[in-house]
């Protein structure tokens, strides 16, 4: 239960960071905001070295290329304007705009399968 949660958790992390950059308060005020629980707030960092990239300057954090590939347009937890701006952020990215029309194919996949790294 515990290792589907953190996948979960680090989805979630994922699909926030492909909207843009963030520092981390930010993305711990907006995981908040969807329900994390105090103990998880820790493991935050530990996410963040595996998908995201450290920005020195202002110590923000940005998606890793790679991931993009593995985003969902319709996530649950996008709103419709997330939608949009996923998928104008997508088709600015030259490799990854034949794969945002194939990513809806990604709901039809069982969850662990959807989020396996």
């Amino acid at each position: 239960c515990t290792a589907v949660y953190r996948r979960l958790y680090r989805n979630r992390v994922i699909h926030l960071l492909a909207l843009g950059t963030y520092l981390k308060p930010e993305l711990l005020a907006y995981l908040q905001r969807d329900g994390i629980m105090q103990k998880d707030k820790g493991t935050l960092g530990k996410i963040l070295q595996k998908v995201a990239n450290l920005n020195p300057k202002d110590n923000s954090f940005s998606l890793k290329e790679h991931l993009f590939q593995t985003l969902q347009n319709n996530w649950l937890g996008y709103t419709e304007i997330d939608r949009q701006n996923l998928k104008l952020i997508l088709s600015r990215k030259p490799a990854l705009s034949q794969n945002a029309t194939s990513s809806s194919q990604a709901t039809s996949l069982g969850p662990s399968e959807r989020d396996a790294p």
